[in-house]
C-alpha cells in the first residue's frame, strides 16, 4: 500500500474523517508496531513493581485503540490533534486493586519510575462530585524514561505518552455498570434512574472504605497480638488461626517433643500443627494462656504415657505433633472425656475410621495401667 492510496482506503472506511483525521490515522497504522512495543515494556516494568511493592491485585490490564476506536475520536474531536503524539491513549495501561490504599502504593511506585505529565495527570477520586463514584479512579500520562528503557533503533518510545489508570476493583465493576447500562448523566438519564444509581454508588462507595478500614483494623489486630504473643501475656491473647500461628513461632511444644523422642533417640519429622486449632478449641481453649497451661499442667502425664508406649519400641522417627497429641489424650482423660472423648480427638486428627475406636480402647488400657484415669 503506497502512501497515496492510504487516505483514500481510509476515507472510504471512515467517509466522516477530515484530512486531516485521515493522516493521523495513518500514522498510526505506521507507529502500531512501536505501540506494541511500548505496551510489552511497560507491562514488564508495572509487574516489577507490583512484585517490589508486594501488592495484590485484582487485575492488570492493557490495550492499544483499535482503529474504529480511534477513528470515532478523530471524528469527534479530531481537530484537537496536532499530530499523533497528542492523543496519550492511544496505548493504555489499567491497574485495578482490592483497596483505596493499595492505588496510592501502586502511584507512588510508579512515579519513581516512569516519567508522569502533571499538568496531564489528574486524581479524579477527589473531584467530590456527589455521583463520580463510577469515575473515580487514578490517572497518570506517563513516558518511559531513558534510564528505565532506551533502544537506539527505536528512540520514539521514549517519547510517546501513555496512559495508566489505577483504581480499585468496586470502581472498576462499577464503571463497566455504567457503561454497559449506557448511563452518563442526570441530562440524559431520566432523574428517577440517576438517583438510583447515586445511591447505589454511595453505598459502593461506602463498601470500599469500609473493606480498607476492616483490612487495617485487622493488621493492626495482628500487630498488637504478635506483641503480645512475643511479650508472653499469654492470657490476653484469643486462641485463632493468626495468635495460634505467632504461637508456634516460639516453638512451645519443642521440649516436650525432644524428650519424648529422647525415649527411642527418635528424629522429630516436620509437620504443620496449624489443623489441631479446632481440636484445642474443642477442648475449652480460648486464649494463648489456655494452651500454656495445657502444657504446664499435663506435660510430665503426657511424657510418662509416651515412656510407656514407646519404651519397648524401637521407633526412629516420631511426627512433631506427638507432644500436642498426648497433651490432648491427657487432658481429656483427666477431664472426664473418657473413651468417647478419645474417639472424637482420632477422628478429629485422623479422619473418623473404625480404627480410631480400637485405638481409644487401647489408650484407655494403657491409661489404666498408669492411673492417669481420675
Amino acid at each position: 500500500m503506497n502512501e497515496e492510496a492510504a487516505p483514500q482506503q481510509s476515507d472510504r472506511r471512515f467517509p466522516r474523517l477530515s484530512l486531516h483525521a485521515q493522516m493521523l490515522l495513518e500514522e498510526y497504522h505506521t507507529q502500531l508496531p512501536i505501540y506494541r512495543q511500548l505496551q510489552a515494556v511497560v507491562m514488564d516494568r508495572l509487574q516489577e513493581i507490583r512484585q517490589q511493592a508486594h501488592i495484590e491485585l485484582n487485575s492488570m490490564e492493557a490495550r492499544i485503540k483499535d482503529e474504529s476506536s480511534l477513528a470515532g475520536k478523530l471524528e469527534r474531536k479530531g481537530e484537537k490533534y496536532n499530530t499523533l503524539s497528542d492523543i496519550t491513549d492511544i496505548f493504555g495501561a489499567r491497574i485495578i486493586t482490592f483497596y483505596n490504599e493499595d492505588v496510592d502504593r501502586f502511584a507512588s511506585m510508579v512515579e519513581s519510575v516512569f516519567d508522569i505529565d502533571w499538568q496531564n495527570s489528574v486524581d479524579k477520586r477527589k473531584m467530590h462530585e456527589f455521583d463520580s463514584f463510577g469515575y473515580n479512579s487514578l490517572h497518570y500520562i506517563c513516558r518511559l524514561p531513558v534510564p528505565l528503557y532506551h533502544d537506539p533503533k527505536c528512540p520514539q518510545l521514549n517519547q510517546i505518552r501513555f496512559e495508566l489508570q489505577m483504581r480499585t476493583a468496586l470502581q472498576h465493576v462499577w464503571s463497566a455498570i455504567q457503561h454497559d447500562i449506557g448511563y452518563k448523566s442526570e441530562i440524559e438519564t431520566p432523574i428517577e434512574y440517576h438517583r438510583n444509581l447515586s445511591r447505589l454508588a454511595g453505598l459502593l462507595e461506602l463498601a470500599d472504605n469500609e473493606f480498607s478500614r476492616t483490612r487495617n483494623a485487622i493488621a493492626d489486630y495482628r500487630r498488637r497480638a504478635q506483641r503480645l504473643v512475643q511479650s508472653g501475656q499469654l492470657n490476653e491473647v484469643m486462641l485463632d488461626g493468626d495468635t495460634f500461628r505467632s504461637y508456634l513461632n516460639l516453638h512451645p511444644f519443642d521440649k516436650l517433643n525432644r524428650k519424648i523422642a529422647a525415649i527411642t533417640q527418635a528424629e522429630i519429622q516436620p509437620t504443620s500443627l496449624l489443623p489441631w486449632l479446632p481440636v484445642l478449641r474443642h477442648m475449652g481453649m480460648k486464649t494463648l494462656g489456655d494452651v500454656e497451661r495445657l502444657i504446664r499442667n499435663y506435660e510430665d502425664d503426657a511424657y510418662r504415657l509416651a515412656a510407656f508406649q514407646l519404651g519397648s519400641t524401637d521407633i526412629d522417627i516420631l511426627s512433631e505433633s506427638v507432644a500436642l497429641q498426648n497433651l490432648s489424650i491427657v487432658y481429656i482423660l483427666k477431664n472426664g472425656g473418657g473413651k468417647n472423648g478419645l474417639v472424637r480427638l482420632f477422628d478429629a486428627i485422623n479422619g473418623k475410621r473404625t480404627q480410631n475406636d480400637d485405638l481409644a480402647a487401647i489408650i484407655m488400657e494403657q491409661a489404666d495401667r498408669l492411673a492417669l484415669i481420675d
